[in-house]
């Protein structure tokens, strides 16, 4: 299923299904309540909910700690690659790039 077609919830998510770099990138901007243009532990906790991960908490806690390199606490575009390499090896999701 493409996330495209997905409910902003998100609660339907199959993680088994795949999914291009630009849908997640598109699914991912769908929790950016505040709509800076980055995601917060807190966004990407609750995206993170949406996909019924277990220990959203921690999961988020390790993504933005994984992904962000400049340290500011967000993942912002630049380091969106380092969020899907994340998710690919720690949360089972089938990230491809076509």
């Amino acid at each position: 299923m493409a996330i495209k077609n997905m409910t902003v919830a998100a609660t339907t998510r199959s993680l088994d299904a795949d999914m291009t770099v630009d849908e997640f990138k598109e699914w991912l901007r769908r929790f950016d309540t505040d709509q800076d243009g980055r995601i917060s532990r807190d966004e990407l906790r609750r995206a993170l909910r949406a996909i019924r991960s277990r220990f959203t908490g921690w999961r988020s806690r390790q993504g933005i700690s994984y992904a962000d390199t400049d340290g500011d606490g967000y993942i912002d575009d630049s380091e969106v690659d380092g969020l899907i390499e994340f998710a690919q090896k720690n949360l089972g999701l089938k990230i491809v790039a076509y």
